[in-house]
């Protein structure tokens, strides 16, 4: 199978045109950028180990990474990176596609490549711009009884409603990772109107965990909950993650994340869904679930791809195919946890 692997800071897109509608003035690049080559580091060296990928990486032409032997590289030119990934995808089976869904980069390059006929693993474009919109997404999990927390959008320049629920978190409507999130506690001075359209929402007590799923037609299948950290200071990274130990926590954060990622699909029922789907979601100290609330959904491969898939007893690209195609796989093939911590050069991980 001729497999193609695009990675936006990675594939050309950190030093294209769109760099100016993902990144604001207050937005840590590095950790950005961070994210993005542990993520396509790991899915071409993930793909490579299984052996029955003819894999193909587009790489920006500025950077030097090193990617397995048995890994094709395509350089891309300052700029051309939407344009080598079109071309790219009509000389491959399929393609797994990573970029923000910022602006409708992510959804914009996923269009591109299946207008050319090219086929991409994710999510279809009504549902990848659905979950780009964080208003969007809370109202269409709202509306399918997923909880999600109390909150209104913001339009940009717009002042902080006076008497709105303290602690609370205004992020941007469309952004990734912690772009533009700002906490308010009561006491503090309310930060200035933002530039951009935002959500604004009640900050939920317990604790922050991502579940990582994989869609086909057979439905969605939960790969496992993991614990998320993050950087501390004024401008917070996702820094890896950590098994969600409780049983019973587990297993209530898997079903939330199922139910949350078949309310999206229900919202485009004919379209073929494939891929891996992440939920990240507050889990409270309720054994019964019933303060537990989803936060958002990210339509893409995500940076828990990185340690599971180095605890993974075979390949998670070859899962993933395997998902897409209607194949049934063992929990055997999924990975049960693992610890993971990103690094400059890559991620550290152990089981």
């Amino acid at each position: 199978m001729r497999l193609l692997i695009y990675e936006w800071c990675c594939s050309g897109g950190l030093a294209g045109p769109d760099r100016e509608l993902v990144l604001h003035p207050d937005d840590d690049v590095n950790s950005l950028a961070r994210e993005g080559r542990a993520m396509f580091l790991s899915l071409v060296a993930d793909a490579a180990r299984d052996g029955g990928f003819d894999v193909t990486a587009l790489v920006d032409e500025s950077l030097l990474l090193g990617l397995p032997a048995a890994a094709r590289r395509v350089v891309v030119p300052r700029g051309r990176d939407v344009d080598m990934l079109v071309a790219a995808a009509g000389l491959s089976d399929a393609a797994i596609v990573v970029a923000p869904e910022t602006a409708g980069v992510l959804a914009t390059r996923v269009e591109s490549v299946r207008a050319v006929g090219g086929t991409v693993l994710g999510p279809s474009s009504a549902v990848i711009r659905r979950a780009t919109d964080k208003q969007a997404t809370m109202d269409a999990l709202a509306a399918a009884g997923v909880p999600v927390p109390a909150g209104r959008s913001l339009a940009a320049g717009e002042e902080w409603p006076i008497g709105f629920h303290q602690p609370a978190v205004r992020k941007a409507r469309a952004s990734t990772g912690c772009d533009g999130l700002v906490v308010v506690r009561p006491g503090d001075r309310l930060p200035c109107p933002a530039l951009v359209a935002t959500r604004l929402e009640a900050e939920c007590a317990g604790q922050p965990v991502g579940v990582s799923c994989l869609i086909g037609p057979n439905g969605v299948v939960p790969v496992a909950a993991l614990v998320q950290r993050f950087s501390s200071g004024p401008i917070r990274g996702y820094v890896g993650g950590t098994p969600l130990h409780d049983v019973g926590g587990q297993r209530r954060a898997e079903r939330l994340a199922v139910r949350t990622v078949e309310a999206l699909l229900r919202s485009d029922p004919a379209a073929t869904h494939a891929g891996w789907v992440g939920v990240d979601m507050i889990l409270g100290s309720r054994p019964d679930g019933l303060d537990d609330r989803v936060l958002e959904v990210n339509p893409r491969v995500t940076t828990s791809f990185v340690g599971l898939a180095a605890a993974a007893p075979v390949s998670l690209v070859r899962t993933i195919v395997d998902v897409a195609i209607g194949r049934e796989i063992g929990r055997g093939a999924l990975p049960t946890g693992c610890t993971f911590t990103l690094t400059d050069d890559a991620p550290a991980c152990s089981t």
